[in-house]
């Protein structure tokens, strides 16, 4: 391993095995099937020697934050394992969209109309029709990606309708000060009423509350891969 990683690949694995133990905990506790639940392994700022460890493990299942980053890393790694499925979980800038488009298997942070409207237009260009979920900010933070929840409805109906996106689910990043629960059951409620099954919700620190409340991926970082680099 890198010096920019703390985790060995024999950690990782074991990282890899406890997550996934306490999904499965989770699903059971709240009669739930643990198959329903995805494990996105987060793997931004990590070396690709730690992602490697992981694929030798056999997950497959990966999300970036940026665009940039993920060009970098990605590429060969999908080349060596075209089973892998990769998702942009990070914010997106409408002039990397063409990008993201090309590299990524599903976009989860479809948040504006305007990216909605370029993702559209690079997707017919590319010939791809990538599921994306609608990024919905549920507490309504200023300096967070999103459309706010009174907001969702119809910006889901625009992309579906409008825009004839490819939309699965949403996906949610709770308050960091505030009690994730309220806010995973919002979304929910959103979802259920749009007709939408898929639910992007819970970090390392809250996952298993986020399996209570039906989530369906969890996205898990630094309990995986351990520290990341520095930015």
């Amino acid at each position: 391993m890198t010096a920019e990683s703390d985790a060995s690949a024999s950690d990782i694995a074991a990282n890899f095995e406890e997550i996934e133990g306490r999904i499965r905990e989770a699903a059971e506790k709240w009669e739930r099937n643990a198959a329903d639940v995805n494990l996105i392994a987060v793997s931004k700022r990590q070396p690709v020697t730690a992602v490697e460890a992981a694929l030798s493990g056999g997950h497959r299942l990966f999300g970036e934050n940026r665009v940039q980053e993920a060009q970098e890393k990605w590429p060969d790694l999908k080349a060596r394992y075209p089973d892998i499925e990769l998702h942009l979980i990070g914010p997106l800038q409408t002039n990397k969209a063409k990008d993201a488009v090309v590299l990524f298997d599903v976009i989860e942070t479809v948040d504006r109309p305007k990216l909605a409207h370029v993702l559209a237009k690079e997707m017919k260009a590319a010939g791809r029709d990538l599921p994306v979920y609608i990024q919905v900010n549920t507490g309504k933070e200023e300096q967070k990606a999103g459309v706010f929840p009174e907001d969702a409805d119809r910006f889901i109906k625009e992309c579906r309708d409008d825009l004839a996106l490819n939309v699965i689910g949403l996906m949610c990043i709770p308050p960091v000060e505030e009690q994730p629960a309220p806010h995973f059951a919002l979304l929910g409620k959103i979802a259920a009423r749009n007709g939408l099954s898929r639910l992007s919700m819970g970090m390392s620190a809250d996952f298993e509350t986020a399996v209570q409340f039906g989530a369906t991926s969890v996205r898990v970082g630094t309990a995986l891969f351990g520290a990341r680099s520095a930015p």
